[in-house]
C-alpha cells in the first residue's frame, strides 16, 4: 500500500538495520560528502564577490548570479523530490555532482581567462541550482537507509555542515590571495568530484518491501506530484510546521541576516562582524553535539524549545549590546537553531513513509525557503520606516512567538519520536518510551 498511513515509516527493515553501527563504510562515505560540498558551497559567495568586482561588476550583479541558483532551486525543488521518489536518488545525486563538477569547472577556466560576462555567470547559476534541485530531496531518504540511529546520523551532519561553513570562507580568502576566484572555483568543482566519488563508492541498502518502483510518463509524473502534495497535507505537524515556519522566514530569518550584518559593520567593523559570525557558526556546532546526545521522547516539542535561544541573536544587536554580548548572542542563536534543525529533519525521515519521503522533503524545503526573500525584500524598507534596531528588535520577539506557535500545536508538541534508540539512553537522560507515536529547521 502507498503510504497514507501516519505511522511510523520502515518497519520491515528497522530489526535489520538495529544491528548496523552508525558510522558504517556507507555511512562515513556519505558524511564525508555533505561535509566536503559543504565547505565547497561556503567557499562559493566569497569567489563571486571577489571575482565579478574585479571585473568591473558591482553589488547588484553579485546578487543577480546568486539569485539565479537560488531561483532555480526553489522552483525545480519539487520536481526533484518526485524524481527521487521515482528512480535511484545515489544515482541522481551523483549526476547532480558530475553536472556541478562541470559547471563549476567551466567557471574557473573562465575567471582564469579572463573572459567573465554576467549572463553567462548567471546561467552556469541557474544549472547549478537545477542541479541541486534533483540532488537534495534524496538527502533524506538516503539517511534512514543507512544509519539505524537516524537523531544521531543527523547531528553528526550537522556538526560536519557547521563546522565546513566556518573553515569555507576563511579558505576561500586564503585561496583568493594565492591563485585568485578561479582558484576557488576550481577548488569548489574539485569538492563536487570528492562528493561524487563517495557517493559512487557508497551502497544504499534495498528499500523497504511493498515501496513501488518508478512509473513512467508524463501524467503519472503528474500523478506522483499530487499524490507528495496529498501526502504533505495529510499530516498536521508537518503542514503546521511550515506554515509557522513562513511566518518566521519573513519575519525572523530575512531581516536578521542583513540588518544584523550591516548594523554590526557600521557600528564596530568588518572585524567585529567575522566575530559574531564566528560565534553563530560554533553554536551550531554546539547545538548540533546537544544533539548527538539528548534524546527526546518528543522531539519538536523539545526543538521549539530550543530554538527560543535564536531570539538572543536579533535582540542583542538590535539594543545595541556590545560585541562580547551579540557573539554570545550569536552562539546561543546557533545552537538552538542547530538542535532544532535535528530534531525536525530526524522527525520527517522517521515519521513519513519511504515511497514518499523525498517528494514531502522536496515540499518542506520549497516551502521553507519560499518567505525567506519576502522577508530579506522587506528589510530594507522597514528598517527604514522604523529603524533597523527596532525591526530586530521585533524580530527578537517575533522569534518568541513563533516557538510558543509551535508549541500551542498539538499535533507539534505531541508527536512522539517513531526511531528506536539503538545506542541506549545517555546517562542523565530519560529513556525514550519504547511504543512508537500512533500517528527543516525545516529545510
Amino acid at each position: 500500500m502507498r503510504g497514507t498511513s501516519a505511522g511510523p515509516v520502515h518497519p520491515e527493515t528497522r530489526g535489520r538495520k538495529a544491528a548496523r553501527p552508525l558510522w558504517s563504510r556507507d555511512f562515513a562515505l556519505f558524511f564525508t560528502a555533505r561535509a566536503v560540498a559543504r565547505l565547497g558551497d561556503t567557499m562559493l559567495p566569497v569567489a563571486l564577490a571577489v571575482g565579478l568586482l574585479q571585473h568591473g561588476y558591482g553589488a547588484g550583479a553579485v546578487g543577480l548570479a546568486m539569485a539565479a541558483t537560488a531561483a532555480a532551486f526553489a522552483g525545480l525543488v519539487v520536481f526533484g523530490g518526485v524524481l527521487a521518489d521515482r528512480f535511484s536518488t545515489r544515482k541522481l545525486m551523483i549526476g547532480a555532482d558530475a553536472v556541478r563538477l562541470g559547471t563549476q569547472a567551466l567557471t574557473a577556466a573562465l575567471f582564469f581567462s579572463g573572459h567573465v560576462v554576467l549572463w553567462e555567470i548567471c546561467a552556469i547559476g541557474f544549472a547549478n541550482g537545477v542541479a541541486a534541485a534533483v540532488f537534495q530531496p534524496g538527502v533524506a531518504s538516503t539517511v534512514p537507509r543507512l544509519a539505524a540511529d537516524v537523531q544521531g546520523a543527523n547531528g553528526a551532519i550537522r556538526v560536519a555542515e557547521s563546522a565546513a561553513q566556518l573553515a569555507g570562507p576563511a579558505v576561500a580568502g586564503l585561496l583568493v590571495g594565492v591563485a585568485s576566484p578561479g582558484g576557488v572555483f576550481a577548488a569548489h568543482a574539485a569538492t563536487y568530484a570528492v562528493s561524487g566519488a563517495c557517493l559512487l563508492l557508497m551502497r544504499l541498502p534495498a528499500l523497504p518491501a511493498g515501496v513501488r518502483g518508478a512509473s513512467r510518463g508524463a501524467r503519472a509524473f503528474r500523478g506522483e506530484l499530487v499524490e507528495g502534495w496529498r501526502e504533505f497535507r495529510s499530516r498536521q505537524w508537518l503542514w503546521s510546521v511550515i506554515a509557522v515556519w513562513c511566518v518566521y522566514m519573513i519575519a525572523v530569518w530575512g531581516p536578521t541576516i542583513p540588518l544584523v550584518a550591516t548594523e554590526v559593520v557600521q557600528q564596530h567593523g568588518a572585524r567585529a562582524y567575522g566575530l559574531v559570525n564566528s560565534a553563530l557558526g560554533a553554536g551550531t556546532v554546539a547545538g548540533g553535539l546537544l544533539a548527538l546526545r539528548l534524546r527526546p521522547r518528543r522531539m519538536l516539542r523539545a526543538g521549539a524549545v530550543a530554538l527560543v535561544g535564536f531570539a538572543a541573536f536579533p535582540s542583542a544587536v538590535g539594543a545595541g549590546l556590545g560585541v562580547p554580548a551579540m557573539a554570545a548572542g550569536a552562539a546561543v542563536a546557533g545552537a538552538g537553531m542547530s538542535f532544532w534543525g535535528v530534531m525536525w529533519a530526524t522527525s520527517v525521515q522517521t515519521q513519513v513513509p519511504a515511497d514518499v519521503l523525498n517528494r514531502i522533503h522536496a515540499y518542506d524545503v520549497a516551502g521553507s525557503l519560499a518567505m525567506m526573500p519576502v522577508g530579506q525584500a522587506l528589510a530594507g524598507p522597514a528598517a527604514a520606516a522604523l529603524g533597523a534596531d527596532q525591526v530586530l528588535l521585533v524580530a527578537g520577539a517575533v522569534s518568541f512567538a513563533v516557538c510558543f506557535g509551535l508549541l500551542a500545536i498539538p499535533a507539534v508538541r505531541g508527536l512522539v519520536r517513531a526511531e528506536p534508540v539503538t545506542t541506549g539512553p545517555v546517562a542523565g537522560t530519560p529513556a525514550p518510551a519504547p511504543a512508537p507515536a500512533p500517528c527543516a529547521e525545516p529545510g
